[in-house]
């Protein structure tokens, strides 16, 4: 968006008066089921930038939890979904279908990890597609069981709930979750090694444990699916170590259970490849189903499952769909994005912001013990914050330094089972000068506190 200044600007405290009117409004209108991190109202969004109601204007560090990777507005999609709303807005896919429904199938097809025939279902959210992923797994393998993973976040309807470890916000007093869910351990290198240094580094021996415990908990011939995020989000950009995911897939497909990778957070460019999966071994991981969102469509509500031929056509007819899934609005903006991230260089950009940010994170880890640990891919990088002198998780500093960060007109996000993570996810659209001077703001906030 030219329209909008790419400078951080206060124009008053944060958050400003007209903020804190609709904060009010907010109050008495909507639930308070519903949680905010940053009390301002956004009137605009472009670039690097978010604009409040007050006119400040906040370095984007977090693209709405990393869904505007290609920037808000941007060009292509706006002028796809002007468009695609004049011709209409709806008909519902399963009762008079369209075109460009069918043309996101074929892109998804294309750039998704794995060779072979492939098919694609397409609905509004990750959690819709992570539950879609699991019936379409179990109809192919006619096997009831699915693993998940310590950490792991997959959504907050009730299968996904189930699959989700961390239990506040997500599911405290939500329950009773959806049974035949079990969990693993995951490969977490930096909490490993304080433990292991084997198993830190060591994917095949993480793996040989978590396999053990698939093997003697639910056992091989009741297990339909084994899903994972190939770098866990909300559970804090934990980035398994090398030879972890590999070894998962190899026995997956040994023993007839479907392997599912959950990109709905680490999709479309975010890491520095179009897909996390790309960065596991020579050749890439390839998934027997992959779940992508957040980034797919440049803002609109959309997600999708895709995968093998065979194991996408299990379902039986009509067994799958919604009717809002594939929306032609959303899949108007959907094209409008690959077209994007492709021309535009966005994956290449993604490894540039990757080297920008570690070089500060790092250079700020090796003068201050409360840096655990610095981790991540492409535009998906954490810092893990601890107690000093200790490896003891400090949620405390961690919420201080987001709050603050929000205060001084940068946006920042927190996760990880601990609460103790910051993580960075800027738009791929965001400058250097911009993302260099967010995390000097946060730099020196830090060392404040």
């Amino acid at each position: 968006m030219a329209s909008l200044e790419q400078t951080r600007q206060l124009v008053t405290e944060i958050p400003g008066p007209r903020s804190l009117e609709l904060n009010k409004r907010r109050a008495s209108a909507v639930s308070h089921g519903v949680g905010i991190s940053l009390p301002v109202f956004v009137a605009r969004a472009g670039g690097g930038i978010v604009e409040d109601v007050d006119g400040n204007r906040l370095i984007d560090l977090g693209s709405g939890i990393a869904v505007t990777t290609i920037g808000n507005s941007a060009p292509r999609v706006v002028d796809a979904v002007r468009e695609q709303v004049a011709e209409f807005t709806h008909t519902c896919f399963m009762v008079t279908p369209y075109e460009s429904y069918v043309a996101v199938a074929e892109e998804l097809n294309r750039i998704t990890p794995g060779s072979g025939e492939k098919r694609s279902v397409l609905f509004n959210s990750g959690a819709e597609a992570v539950e879609n992923s699991i019936k379409i797994a179990r109809s192919y393998t006619r096997k009831p069981a699915v693993a998940a993973f310590d950490h792991a976040y997959h959504g907050r309807t009730n299968m996904t709930m189930a699959l989700t470890a961390k239990s506040m916000p997500y599911k405290s007093g939500f329950g009773p979750f959806a049974p035949e869910i079990y969990r693993a351990p995951m490969s977490y290198p930096y909490r490993d090694g304080l433990l292991d240094k084997d198993l830190a580094t060591d994917g095949e021996l993480a793996a040989a444990r978590a396999i053990s415990v698939l093997d003697k908990q639910i056992g091989a011939a009741n297990l339909a699916a084994v899903i994972i995020e190939p770098i866990q989000g909300e559970g804090g950009f934990i980035v398994p170590a090398e030879g972890f995911l590999p070894a998962l897939v190899d026995w997956c497909h040994q023993n007839n259970v479907v392997f599912i990778a959950d990109e709905v957070q680490s999709g479309f460019a975010r890491t520095g490849a179009m897909f996390a999966c790309e960065h596991e071994g020579p050749n890439g991981l390839q998934p027997d189903l992959i779940c992508t969102a957040k980034g797919i469509a440049g803002g609109l509500p959309l997600s999708g499952v895709t995968g093998r031929a065979e194991i996408m056509d299990a379902p039986h007819v009509s067994g799958l769909g919604g009717t809002f899934g594939g929306n032609p609005v959303a899949c108007a903006a959907a094209l409008a994005s690959i077209e994007t991230i492709e021309n535009d260089g966005l994956i290449e950009r993604a490894q540039q912001i990757e080297r920008l940010i570690f070089d500060v994170l790092l250079r700020m880890q090796a003068g201050d013990d409360r840096i655990g640990d610095v981790r991540g891919r492409g535009a998906m990088i954490a810092v893990e914050l601890v107690k000093s002198g200790t490896s003891d998780p400090d949620a405390e500093l961690t919420n201080k330094l987001a709050t603050a960060a929000g205060a001084a007109g940068v946006i920042v996000l927190t996760c990880g089972m601990f609460g103790n993570v910051i993580r960075l996810l800027p738009p791929l659209t965001i400058s250097d000068e911009l993302l260099t001077e967010g995390l000097e703001v946060l730099r020196l906030l830090l060392a404040d506190l």
